[in-house]
């Protein structure tokens, strides 16, 4: 078993935890940074073009997919050094990094030239790359589920922690794993508005629609049951069957924003 599953999770500041997150996955830890230095970047584009995509600035949409990826990335480093399969966590990293390279790309590419990255099959150069975008967040996503079944698979985790705390790190990555082919649902409809075309009104940098159902909410919140399920487990559900009463309440309460979206009724 690896010895870094042995490290305490209280890391004591900021500093600290940011020092074990690079012990425990050097290569996820310092694409995390990558992806915050293309947030950044792009956040100061904003300020500095006047290039739209839906009346949207362009380089809002890549902001928010670079900080998304930091997040997962920063995520799945700190869990995996908890699997004795250390073989598969290297392979799922690199897997990582690769699809999530293509994705990035592909998104500010299109962006910096005022085009749709998603759903765009204009042409048939953008539709090929819609389509490889879409083969790579599906390889991304089945590497995440086969590491969710080593979690459920491995019996053994070093004492400090709680049952509450391994469940979180399960459910949380299946939960992320079902509303991450949310997706497909959206790029089968080539939109994620329900009631009206994408483009209207939407919340602030959210952009969810104000006006009519948006499938992209319960994918958002779904997909972040990765990082409040675990948190959830650490702080205050130590035992299993709290936190697989929490992790169903959770679903229920996204399944139920699916829902409302479907009936074409906005988030707020």
């Amino acid at each position: 078993m690896n010895q870094m599953i042995h490290t305490t999770t209280n890391t004591g500041s900021i500093a600290g935890f940011f020092i074990q997150l690079k012990s425990r996955n050097p290569l996820l830890y310092s694409f995390g940074w990558l992806n915050i230095a293309g947030a950044l970047i792009c956040l100061v584009l904003t300020q500095f073009t006047s290039t739209e995509v839906m009346g949207i600035n362009a380089y809002i949409k890549p902001m928010k997919f670079f900080t998304s990826i930091a997040v997962m990335a920063f995520t799945m480093s700190w869990y995996m050094v908890y699997l004795t399969n250390q073989r598969a966590v290297k392979t799922y990293s690199r897997v990582t990094v690769v699809t999530m390279i293509i994705e990035l790309v592909i998104i500010v590419w299109q962006a910096a030239n005022g085009r749709l990255s998603h759903f765009n099959v204009s042409t048939p150069l953008y539709g090929i790359l819609f389509s490889m975008m879409g083969i790579a967040i599906t390889v991304f996503t089945l590497w995440t589920l086969y590491i969710g079944i080593l979690f459920f698979r491995q019996k053994n985790f070093p004492p400090s922690l709680t049952q509450g705390y391994i469940w979180g790190i399960r459910l949380g990555i299946i939960w992320f794993v079902i509303f991450a082919f949310e997706g497909g649902h959206m790029a089968a409809n080539l939109a994620h508005t329900i009631g009206a075309a994408d483009g209207g009104e939407g919340l602030p940098v959210l952009n969810w629609s104000k006006q009519y159902g948006d499938l992209r909410v319960a994918h958002f919140f779904g997909m972040h049951a990765l990082q409040l399920l675990p948190l959830a487990g650490f702080y205050f559900a130590k035992q299993k069957g709290q936190m697989t009463t929490i992790a169903i309440v959770w679903l229920v309460f996204v399944a139920l924003l699916y829902w409302q979206a479907l009936t074409g009724h906005p988030l707020l």
